[in-house]
């Protein structure tokens, strides 16, 4: 089942990856007239990198900038997610009066039962606006949108062909050759949004180096800022 639409009176948090899926469920989030007030990001437990796509605390804030929200970090081991989380959730509806969370999940069922999970024990309501749609349309929705999503992790194998990329109709077709999952569901890749409809202005990205270790390759972003 589908998401009710929002109204007026939905105020959300966005769980943020920097990613097309988190960016996308913002954006339609906002076209269905809810108010967006914060973005929210886990970190790993050094503070340097985001857990879910490998991106530095200073690209994500610079990102965040681009869009015109704040953005607001945890540290946490795996092992300490969940309570990290729900703490966390909890002290930002305090602070920013929010009521609901948006989350980009597509179909997975076990990560929509877990948002759900802790947007509850935050008293709050999950809102998943890509839930069951078709994978390759949304990401054709993206590209229709003008959604500049780069490709900034990989699996090693990949990553000759599609890091350092901008996801285009050439590259999907290459994902397609390579029979990669076109969202990148099964971990095949990771993107970082530079330019779309919810930006105000772009993400420049002024330099980056590439670097893998034995199954992952990923882009280390020098430097990144509003142009």
């Amino acid at each position: 089942m589908k998401n009710t639409k929002p109204t007026h009176s939905c105020s959300f948090l966005c769980s943020w990856s920097g990613g097309k899926d988190s960016y996308l469920a913002f954006y339609r989030a906002l076209q269905r007239d809810a108010k967006p007030v914060v973005l929210f990001n886990v970190m790993n437990e050094l503070g340097d990198r985001s857990r879910s796509h490998g991106i530095s605390r200073e690209v994500l804030l610079a990102q965040a900038e681009c869009i015109g929200l704040p953005i607001e970090f945890i540290e946490s081991t795996w092992e300490d997610y969940e309570t990290n989380y729900i703490k966390k959730l909890k002290q930002l509806k305090t602070e920013y009066q929010f009521n609901h969370t948006v989350f980009g999940d597509i179909d997975i069922q076990s990560h929509r039962d877990w948002e759900e999970k802790v947007s509850e024990a935050a008293t709050l309501k999950a809102l998943l606006p890509l839930w069951q749609e078709n994978r390759e349309a949304l990401v054709f929705e993206m590209l229709k949108l003008g959604v500049k999503a780069l490709v900034v992790s990989c699996r090693t194998e990949f990553a000759p062909h599609i890091l350092g990329k901008v996801i285009d109709e050439e590259l999907i077709q290459v994902f397609q050759d390579l029979e990669i999952d076109v969202c990148g569901e099964n971990g095949e890749y990771h993107t970082l949004v530079i330019d779309g409809p919810a930006h105000k202005k772009p993400l420049l990205i002024d330099s980056f180096e590439i670097q893998s270790n034995k199954s992952y390759s990923f882009l280390e972003i020098k430097k990144a800022k509003r142009r």
